[in-house]
């Protein structure tokens, strides 16, 4: 009696959700941005936002919340209730990098989430202040193994892509250089282009610029294909670093336990967002490789990425309280 009690409860409950499913969206959607106004992160909701409130007919509310390099935001979606009506993005910080930087993250980003679609990546570009006066990677090597700690790089933030790409190259190079986190590649990008701190791994669609205005010198690429905004700039790969591969994501994600119903509605609605002229001309013009894989591959990127940046993370010892 007690299993027929249970399995008639499940039923009860999977017919609820069909039928929530069937009737969605009545009401406004909220959209989590794990990180502040302006970035790359809150852009992206906002296309998909505006794009979703033309195509679903109601509207989708875009609420900032910054933290703990995506966490805070993270934890507040993972928490919400399943029903399609608060979605949010993610990025490879929120997504894979906190769960080893942080030793008591809230939300489990394998466990916690619906994927939904990859809706952007970007490389990171290794960008130096012409004061180093070196033009390839190799020539960077070579000066920082002869000047031990005498230089240091810039970040947006401890745990960022910016971070671990040049923790990765500390790795695989064998050299030292001084990380200085900043909050934001705003602050960051005003001290590198003074010199006080002298390269960075910045995200493109903020190198790019000063290195087109020749404030900064690209050397690299930090993913394993040449970006399409800068294909002149050779891969690290390219450059001597095999396997070096490291590209900052962003994705869009729903509450665990969410309809499959509205998670496929949802990914076959931001492909075509993506897929729209103006958009397609936006992330080109940014440097950012449109998305719009399956769910499934999303969870299957974050699955690898754990591990195989994690492994960065623990050899690099970078820890945040």
């Amino acid at each position: 009696m007690r299993v027929l009690i249970h399995v008639l409860a499940a039923l009860g409950a999977a017919l609820s959700f069909n039928l929530q499913a069937q009737d969605w969206p009545n009401k406004p959607i909220r959209y989590i941005v794990p990180f502040a106004p302006g970035g790359a992160t809150d852009m992206l909701g906002r296309m998909v936002g505006v794009g979703l409130s033309s195509r679903l007919g109601q509207p989708v509310v875009i609420d900032n919340k910054a933290g703990q390099g995506g966490s805070v935001g993270s934890a507040e979606l993972a928490k919400a209730k399943p029903d399609g009506y608060t979605l949010g993005g993610g990025t490879i910080s929120s997504h894979a990098l906190n769960v080893t930087l942080y030793p008591k993250l809230s939300y489990d980003p394998t466990k916690d989430f619906a994927p939904i679609t990859m809706l952007a990546a970007l490389p990171n570009v290794l960008v130096v202040h012409p004061s180093l006066n070196v033009k390839t990677v190799a020539e960077l090597i070579a000066l920082l193994k002869a000047n031990p700690n005498k230089y240091s790089f810039g970040s947006s933030g401890n745990g960022t892509s910016q971070h671990i790409s040049g923790e990765m190259f500390k790795i695989m190079t064998g050299t030292q250089i001084t990380h200085v986190p900043y909050r934001g590649s705003g602050p960051m990008m005003i001290d590198l282009l003074a010199g006080t701190t002298q390269l960075s791994f910045e995200n493109s669609n903020t190198a790019l610029p000063q290195v087109a205005a020749g404030k900064l010198r690209a050397l690299a690429v930090t993913s394993a294909k040449r970006s399409k905004a800068a294909p002149e700039i050779p891969t690290m790969q390219e450059a001597g670093l095999a396997g070096y591969d490291i590209s900052s994501w962003q994705a869009m994600f729903a509450p665990a336990g969410t309809p499959p119903a509205i998670v496929q509605r949802l990914h076959a609605e931001v492909v075509e967002i993506l897929k729209q002229p103006d958009n397609v001309k936006k992330l080109a013009e940014l440097g950012l490789e449109p998305g719009g894989g399956k769910p499934e591959e999303l969870a299957a990127l974050i699955a690898a990425e754990i591990p195989r940046l994690g492994n960065v993370v623990r050899q690099s010892g970078a820890k945040v309280d």
